[in-house]
């Protein structure tokens, strides 16, 4: 396979081993014009600086069009959800949000995820053999369900839901799976109107911008759009980053043993792992970019893993090194569009870390690892695990 075959929208791409030589080879050229065949022609970035460029101007670069590729053109959302405005638009709609994510907010949770994390982790060990992927979803999903304040009845509904969504083969059934969440979220508002609670559903739902509040369709968007970020980002940088230690077991050690601080190590998971392969963003006027001139109305799509990779940023980018800094990675995002729910994502593969080592001597995979179908969030839907407790 040479530069000029590799197609970056396959996902059994990203899970060669060669996919760093691959990458590598592909960044010789800054920025490449490529044939996509659900969403026809793209600039694609494999590099870091160039990356961060599109990501953090968003007067030339706007979210409007799509923030995704394969989720097909003219999204319903823009305009009306944080993922697809900009600028003062894109500040209105995450004001409310914001409090509910932030590093003060997600301290009031810290007990609550640990004593999940810790759970969770107990079942675990319980039966032995475990699929790590499943093993791990109920820790984001179950947060994220109290912050919106979701019945519990309604919970495997909203987790099958979020899985079709976001992990879907086709945009079709994508779609399909977000038509499944949306008139269940548009219920819940309607209720929240009548009945306002403490939660994030109510707090959206009475929400005003300019003396006018959101309407029904801008609250369900956002809720739709925070809710599967919320569960799947951190479930799969979860399971990779488990994946990646398990392929590492002295790094494993260092972590447990507390060799290396676990802030900086998870940062490095974020940046090694890189799930969320993507960005994309359109351009909003004529402007060159790496050498090419990019028109109007042209996608340009930021290959996050890539420019996390970026032997110009990172010394020797294809090694996983705990320790290092500083590390700038975008794997959270960057600028005005940084992940909302970082803080809190942090805060729960944190936990999930801590209840592991507090538990669990090692990793030992029983069967080779499934990878998804996504390059929106890369990760596994198996890996077949044995807990061998500490």
């Amino acid at each position: 396979m040479t530069a000029t075959t590799i197609d970056l929208t396959d996902p059994a791409l990203w899970a060669r081993d060669d996919i760093g030589a691959l990458i590598d080879e592909l960044r010789a050229v800054p920025v490449r014009r490529t044939e996509t065949a659900q969403d026809g022609p793209v600039w694609s970035v494999l590099g870091y600086e160039l990356g961060a460029q599109v990501l953090t101007d968003n007067r030339t670069f706007g979210s409007t069009g799509g923030s995704l590729l394969g989720t097909g053109g003219n999204p319903a959302g823009a305009g009306k959800m944080m993922a697809l405005t900009d600028g003062p638009r894109h500040r209105e709609l995450r004001a409310p949000v914001l409090p509910y994510f932030s590093p003060r907010g997600v301290r009031s949770l810290t007990e609550r995820v640990d004593d999940l994390a810790d759970a969770v982790i107990a079942d675990a060990v319980a039966q032995g053999e475990t699929d790590l992927v499943r093993m791990l979803a109920p820790v984001p999903l179950i947060v994220m369900c109290d912050l919106l304040g979701i019945p519990h009845d309604d919970r495997d509904l909203v987790v099958a839901v979020c899985d079709e969504a976001f992990l879907a083969h086709t945009p079709e059934q994508r779609r399909a799976g977000h038509q499944r969440l949306i008139p269940y979220l548009f219920e819940q508002v309607m209720r929240r109107r009548a009945t306002p609670g403490d939660d994030l559903i109510s707090t959206l739902a009475a929400h005003r911008i300019g003396g006018r509040r959101l309407s029904v369709e801008e609250v369900v968007l956002n809720l739709d759009n925070i809710l599967v970020g919320g569960v799947q980002t951190v479930r799969h940088t979860a399971a990779m980053s488990l994946w990646t230690l398990i392929r590492h077991p002295e790094a494993w050690q260092r972590l447990r043993d507390g060799a290396v601080d676990l802030g900086t190590a998870l940062d490095e998971l974020l940046r090694y792992t890189s799930v969320g392969l993507h960005v994309l963003r359109t351009a909003n006027q004529r402007t060159e970019l790496g050498g090419e001139v990019i028109e109007a109305g042209d996608r340009v799509a930021v290959w996050v893993w890539a420019a996390d990779h970026d032997p110009a940023v990172f010394d020797n980018p294809h090694e996983l090194r705990l320790d290092r800094s500083p590390n700038r990675h975008l794997a959270l995002g960057v600028g005005a569009h940084y992940c909302i729910g970082a803080p809190l994502a942090r805060a729960e593969l944190s936990a999930i870390f801590r209840a592991l080592f507090r538990q669990v001597a090692s990793i030992e995979p029983v069967d080779a690892p499934t990878y998804n179908q996504s390059i929106i969030n890369f990760g596994l839907d198996r890996l077949p695990v044995r807990l061998h407790v500490r």
